[in-house]
């Protein structure tokens, strides 16, 4: 992952409901959300809806397949594991013993 692509993942989390939606989304993998029910979970207008997740999409955060008259939404979890690993690729320079709690913290949530 590149600078100016960390700087757009993290931009687009860098708002209250983009990140509610992205966190929405990750507890609903892998079936992912219509928009129009993420928006009424968040309770938000499906125009403004659509704005964030355009967002996010182009943030390389969440994917959008079509299925018959609906737009599928999903976690794009490959995003966000680029995000982390650039977040943490030089982590404490090389020293395991530093990073091994931070790491200890990410393993059981999957």
């Amino acid at each position: 992952m590149e600078n100016d692509s960390a700087i757009a993942a993290l931009g687009a989390l860098a708002q209250v409901t983009r990140l509610d939606v992205f966190r929405l989304l990750v507890r609903h993998e892998p079936d992912g959300m219509a928009a129009g029910e993420i928006a009424r979970q968040l309770d938000v207008p499906q125009n403004t809806m659509s704005s964030h997740l355009g967002i996010l999409a182009r943030a390389g955060l969440v994917r959008a397949e079509r299925h018959s008259r609906s737009i599928i939404y999903r976690a794009n979890l490959d995003g966000l594991r680029a995000l982390t690993l650039f977040l943490l690729k030089d982590c404490c320079a090389g020293s395991a013993e530093l990073c091994a709690p931070l790491i200890a913290e990410l393993a059981p949530c999957c």
